[in-house]
Parts: structure tokens; C-alpha cells; sequence
């Protein structure tokens, strides 16, 4: 087992070689944390770790593959005998977009036409993965003095908001991408139902319409702006809170 560097925190993060992810990755390991970096491509995740630098190590996760989810939870539990810090931040929003806009690919999405593949491909990452992950890891969280999971949604998952015609989100829900944030929100509700007992945290966070690959770059927060609230959360000591679903420090999402 590794020692561990005048007693760091451990932290994973899934999904992490780009985006939201690699900067969530940089702000916790210049808070001193050991960071494992997520990703399904381990040469892609090696490079974000080399680019960051110091605490920080690649990790093959691929959160759909159960094999590399348990080779993974080996590791962390052969080199660290435990993990601290959860974040749930892997997912997609399509596999068939293309070069359409994100108009031209709802009207493909609706309920009444849209595949079946691309729901099934989007919720096995989305929502089975972070089940499958959670599921995995939870022994090693056991084992931290005070653990947290952070999960990554979006405002597009809050029934409240996305069934209020005034709301902006109302006309793009669909069942693809925007439904399996309101199933990883439920699932997520049980993460907290299950824990609530305990002393590990569990949160939801929305990082707000971040301009990443998951949007084609059509976002309107910067990643620094949009990973804030997730490494605020993931921050959060012992007497922080737990159950929420936040956009921003103070400001709650509806469910």
C-alpha cells in the first residue's frame, strides 16, 4: 500500500481527462488532494495527469465496463486502502449528434422518434455507470473518516423546472441526455437515503451550460466558472451539508 503524503485526501474523479472533470481534477490537487484521474482512455488520461502535474495520477476507468470499474476499486484500495472523495462527473449526451446543432439534434430526440440505442448507450453511462461505480467504491468510502460523493447533473434533470412551460428548459427535455439526469437525480436520492445514517455526504451538483465537448462547445459558463460549485461541494468538511442539488454556493436546484 502507498503512503500517502502527510496524510492527503484521496479523491476520484470519473470522466476527468477533459472538461469539467480535468478542472475539478486541478483545483483539488492544488488543495493538496491525491487525485485520481478518471478515464475511459488510459493514454488520453495520462497525458491530463502529466499536464497537471504533482498528486495527481491516471487512472483506466470506464464506468460502463464492470471489469474496469473493479480493476479500478483494486487499485485504489491495494495503493490507498481507501477514498475520501467521489466524483461522479462521466457522461455523454449522444452518440449521434454529428455535426448537427443541438436544435437540429433534438428534433431527433423527441419521445415519438427517438432510437432506442441512443437512450439505452446515454443512460448505461449516465445512470447504470454511476450506480455501477457507487456500488464499487462505497466500501472504500466506508473505510475514509469522512467521506462525500458528489454526483454531476444538470438543472435539465429537475422535474420542477423542466415541466414549468416558463421555463427556459421546458421545450428541450428529452428522453435521451435531460431524463437520465432526472433518473441519476433519483438514484441519487436513494445514494442519500441509504447514507443518511452514516457519515459520508452525498450531493448533487449542476455545473451550469458549460462550454465542453458534452455540448459540442455551445455552453455559455467557462470551465473554471462551471467546475466552481462541484469542487466547493467536494470541498466541504465533516459539518458540511448533505442532500443537496446546487447550481451555485446558496442557490438550490428544484427536484
Amino acid at each position: 500500500m502507498a503512503t500517502i503524503e502527510n496524510n492527503k485526501r484521496i479523491a476520484l474523479v470519473t470522466g476527468a481527462n477533459q472538461g469539467v472533470g480535468f478542472q475539478v481534477v486541478k483545483e483539488l490537487a492544488a488543495q493538496g488532494f491525491t487525485v485520481l484521474l478518471g478515464s475511459r482512455n488510459l493514454e488520453r488520461g495520462e497525458t491530463a495527469a502529466r499536464e497537471i502535474g504533482k498528486g495527481v495520477h491516471a487512472l483506466h476507468l470506464d464506468v460502463t465496463d464492470q471489469a474496469s470499474i473493479s480493476d479500478a476499486t483494486e487499485h485504489i484500495r491495494k495503493e490507498f486502502g481507501h477514498l475520501d472523495v467521489l466524483v461522479q462527473n462521466a457522461a455523454i449526451s449522444n452518440t449521434s449528434k454529428g455535426n448537427l446543432s443541438l436544435q437540429e439534434y433534438h428534433q431527433l430526440t423527441l419521445a415519438s422518434k427517438v432510437s432506442l440505442d441512443e437512450v439505452r448507450t446515454v443512460w448505461e453511462t449516465n445512470v447504470f455507470g454511476v450506480l455501477s461505480v457507487y456500488q464499487a467504491m462505497l466500501p472504500l468510502l466506508r473505510k475514509s473518516s469522512d467521506a462525500r460523493i458528489v454526483n454531476v447533473t444538470s438543472g435539465l434533470g429537475s422535474l420542477t423546472m423542466t415541466s414549468d412551460p416558463a421555463s427556459p428548459y421546458h421545450k428541450i427535455f428529452d428522453p435521451v441526455y435531460s431524463a437520465s439526469k432526472t433518473a441519476l437525480n433519483a438514484i441519487t436520492v436513494a445514494m442519500m437515503t441509504e447514507l443518511e445514517s452514516t457519515g459520508i455526504k452525498v450531493n448533487l451538483v449542476s455545473p451550469a451550460y458549460t462550454r465542453t465537448n458534452l455540448n459540442g462547445y455551445e455552453g455559455t459558463e467557462s470551465v473554471a466558472e462551471g467546475s466552481r460549485e462541484v469542487v466547493r461541494v467536494a470541498l466541504l468538511g465533516p459539518d458540511g451539508p448533505t442532500g443537496t442539488y446546487t447550481m451555485w454556493e446558496n442557490v438550490n436546484i428544484p427536484w
